[in-house]
């Protein structure tokens, strides 16, 4: 009965310190869930006529994307089907700037351009992963607050059991009469749904916070047996010859050759080697809306052999039980490992956890409102 008690204490002192911060995270985990179907409904300009022309190269494409943003850096250039546009993506980090330009693959003429950092989802972003705040500062603040909610978690799991086994049925389902108080309504609330979704949470948090520490990665893929290096490793050139003839660059021969090797894939990002000594990275989308089974590959920018990365991120038919584990940690966190079916339990299960911090300041608020009207009824007899 002590134990509990302290658990109590514990949980409720979490509770109000962490609820708004995991009531934020959660609503925009919501509103996330489904934003790849909702960005379909208005991107018909990601489309073109299939022409008998050639498509333009990865250094034209750069080209044409650099007249847009000549002061910016290009993080790479997306190959879809031969109906899509290409993308070329800006990043830099400092200032941030993070744009795309979509061009015609046979004309390269400029179709849009697309501002990652503003609109509704960049709003929700922004408010999942750093409440608004600085970056560094507000990725620290979430992370640390999704830590403390796994704590709650396994504490309200804890407080849930009941004494008697009697008593079970009434944490396992809704039984209310007319004469039901609004305090044990919500005290149900936040019990009987915490209980059901808790299992739920755990994973969404877990996952969360995979993404959010290096060293939780690093346990995660120690634990389940991975022997590689678990970080993103782009391998260095193999051949020291560097190209003089800029009209015939082998980079520009890479996305024909891989859509050769590869007609069913979805897309091919490629990504321009920073200096000499790195390889060409290229990253082919199999799966559309999935992340875990893509192949991360490496080619020598002379010669355009292949190299082995290694880290786990290479090519999917080479990954293990603990490469496919961390793979598959962003597609479980927003529910897309399930298809349709697993966003819209994403999307519940967040809606869920969002209810838990207002029922639970509820409870508080009740027992605390209850102490202070009984000492005032005291003091006034």
């Amino acid at each position: 009965m002590k134990h509990k008690k302290t658990i109590l204490k514990i949980h409720g002192i979490l509770g109000l310190t962490t609820g708004l911060i995991v009531f934020i995270v959660a609503i925009t985990g919501c509103c996330w869930a489904f934003k790849d179907e909702i960005d379909s409904l208005y991107d018909d300009y990601k489309k073109v006529h299939v022409q008998n022309d050639p498509i333009l190269t990865p250094t034209e494409a750069r080209i044409k994307g650099k007249s847009v943003f000549p002061n910016n850096t290009v993080h790479g250039t997306v190959f879809g089907k031969a109906d899509d546009t290409i993308e070329v993506i800006f990043y830099d980090a400092e200032p941030e700037f993070y744009q795309s330009v979509f061009l015609n693959p046979y004309s390269g003429d400029v179709i849009q351009v697309d501002n990652h950092l503003s609109g509704f989802f960049a709003f929700i972003l922004k408010g999942h992963m750093r409440l608004w705040l600085p970056k560094k500062v507000g990725e620290q603040v979430v992370s640390a607050a999704i830590l403390l909610f796994i704590v709650m978690i396994v504490s309200g799991f804890i407080l849930w059991i009941p004494k008697k086994r009697k008593n079970l049925k009434k944490r396992l389902r809704f039984d209310w009469k007319s004469t039901t108080s609004w305090k044990r309504k919500n005290f149900d609330l936040h019990s009987i749904i915490g209980f059901y979704i808790c299992f739920l949470a755990l994973i969404l948090s877990f996952t969360g916070l995979v993404l959010s520490y290096n060293w939780l990665k690093y346990v995660v893929y120690k634990s389940t047996g991975g022997n590689k290096v678990a970080q993103f490793i782009i391998p260095d050139n193999e051949s020291r010859h560097i190209m003089t003839n800029h009209k015939n660059l082998p980079i520009d021969r890479l996305i024909l050759k891989l859509q050769k090797e590869s007609p069913d894939a979805e897309s091919f990002e490629l990504h321009y080697p920073k200096s000499d000594s790195l390889s060409i990275y290229v990253e082919v989308s199999n799966s559309k809306g999935l992340y875990y089974n893509s192949d991360f590959r490496f080619f020598d920018q002379n010669t355009l052999e292949e190299i082995e990365t290694p880290g786990i991120y290479g090519k999917y038919k080479d990954a293990k039980f603990a490469d496919k584990i961390l793979r598959m940690n962003y597609d479980i966190h927003i529910g897309a490992i399930g298809g349709i079916a697993g966003k819209i339990i994403a999307f519940l299960a967040s809606l869920l956890v969002a209810s838990l911090p207002v029922s639970g300041v509820l409870l508080w608020y009740g027992r605390n409102y209850k102490k202070k009207k009984m000492v005032k009824n005291e003091l006034l007899f």
